[in-house]
């Protein structure tokens, strides 16, 4: 581990000097959707209008292999340490309202270190990664302001969830009225047209669209009189009003005139739930699985004259790969003793370098997990629970279970098969034992997950928010 962090802080250095040396520190505008099918976008042949995302997608890079958890809070995680969410014990389901845990205090974040070394930091959005205690708020963890939710799921306009209102401006209560993909992406282009140009910027995005309640204004569901279904058509509505504030947010870049010198970053969190109106096109289930369904999302990244336009990048990367390349691009250093699972993809980005993954884990944890090596992919499903409860999904994580009272493991080959539809494990006997041993060995480091009950008495409060509680 020490050798692998000292390679990556050799490295790093050496594109450290590079961009510095060829450019300015970028802006960086990470935009993040929740709950975004892998077919729900123009360019991967949806019906639902995405004209903004198609215009950036083709203006950069198209991620094509681009890998993340399989829910919320995890992905979130990964993006923020460059480590894999077992690492700390966040490998299982989403962080609850009413739980008393975050992200490790013990992490080095992502905003903290691009705010180290001169970055002003904002967030805009869903953060969902603890909120019990002051010290886990999104602006005790590197950012300078943040304007939105703490929590999922919640009411799209009244900003209540579980019966708690939830909407803040730093850390105090706001009540601003509107719709909240429309408030995000107001705010997000505010922080933007009144920024300095001369300081670097971290612009984080985590829109709470299209994760369900499915909730869009009347005058985007008219744009989708055509479809029937209602959860589709909800779905669609607020897809499209997602990518009308995504433009919003590349026209302030454009009337700053800041466009030049960004990285604009696209992503879904997991993939789509398709019970609730979203696709994912060729791929196996959706969210809360470990198949390509659910952690095989949609994502692009821009950067003018950077990255090649009309490009395509079909290397597998994960989430935590951003972690060291925003800190590669902004001349920062790793300084943590925490050794990383990410890598800096920029070379793959702008220069046709293979993945520097020997493997990504996507998830590993009592529900199952999976982990693949180049194009090959094993799952593993665990022992039903001793009441035997059978086939199904864990309603805490979403996640599948087979029941069958014995585990169960599956071999795919991604490049022929990336449907995940032929399970290869007995005709590759050989394949399966080299990729179970990897994630055995990577399994068996993962930190236990916390506790997920609510507190004895617990009671719904009027406003979520890290007192009282």
């Amino acid at each position: 581990m020490a050798g692998r962090l000292l390679i990556f802080l050799l490295s790093l250095t050496a594109a450290s000097a590079e961009v510095n040396a060829e450019a300015p520190r970028p802006h960086v505008v990470f935009l993040l959707a929740d709950d975004l099918g892998f077919g729900d976008v123009g360019w991967h042949g949806s019906e639902i209008r995405t004209p903004h995302l198609d215009a950036l997608a083709a203006s950069g890079t198209k991620l094509e292999r681009f890998y993340v958890q399989p829910v919320c809070s995890p992905t979130r995680a990964s993006l923020m340490t460059g480590r894999y969410p077992m690492r700390y014990g966040l490998q299982v389901g989403v962080i609850r309202p009413h739980e008393r845990r975050g992200l490790s205090l013990a992490e080095r974040l992502l905003p903290q270190a691009l705010h180290d070394f001169g970055y002003a930091t904002h967030m805009v959005g869903k953060w969902h990664l603890g909120f019990f205690e002051p010290a886990y708020l999104p602006t005790q963890r590197g950012f300078d302001h943040h304007y939105g939710h703490y929590c999922g799921a919640l009411d799209y306009f009244t900003h209540i969830r579980d019966g708690g209102f939830d909407w803040h401006r730093d850390t105090e209560p706001c009540h601003d009225e509107g719709y909240t993909t429309e408030l995000v992406g107001a705010e997000a282009a505010r922080i933007i047209e009144n920024h300095d140009a001369s300081r670097p910027l971290f612009l984080y995005v985590p829109f709470n669209a299209p994760h369900s309640p499915l909730q869009a204004p009347e005058a985007y569901l008219a744009k989708y009189e055509n479809i029937k279904d209602k959860k589709r058509r909800a779905y669609a509505a607020m897809v499209t009003c997602e990518d009308d504030q995504v433009g919003r947010i590349l026209a302030a870049l454009d009337k700053k005139g800041l466009r030049d010198n960004t990285l604009v970053i696209f992503s879904s969190d997991n993939g789509g739930p398709t019970g609730l109106g979203a696709t994912n096109g060729p791929l196996r289930a959706g969210k809360g699985t470990v198949y390509e369904g659910g952690t095989r999302v949609t994502a692009c990244a821009s950067w003018p004259g950077k990255i090649a336009p009309g490009s395509t990048v079909t290397e597998p990367l994960h989430m935590v790969d951003w972690f060291p390349t925003l800190l590669g691009l902004a001349g920062a250093s790793a300084e943590s003793k925490l050794p990383l699972d990410g890598h800096d993809i920029w070379p793959v980005l702008t220069s046709g370098a293979k993945s520097p993954h020997e493997y990504l884990l996507h998830n590993a944890s009592p529900s199952g997990g999976a982990l693949s090596m180049g194009d090959w992919k094993v799952v593993i499903h665990p022992q039903a629970s001793p009441k035997g409860k059978g086939k199904g999904k864990n309603k805490q994580t979403g996640e599948e279970r087979t029941g069958n009272g014995a585990e169960s493991v599956e071999l795919f080959n991604l490049l022929n098969d990336p449907g995940e539809k032929i399970n290869l494990a007995t005709q590759e006997p050989a394949k399966t034992a080299e990729l179970l041993a990897k994630y055995r060995a990577l399994a068996a480091e993962a930190v236990p997950p916390g506790n997920l009950e609510a507190a004895p008495g617990f009671k719904v409060p009027a406003i979520w928010g890290p007192f009282g509680q």
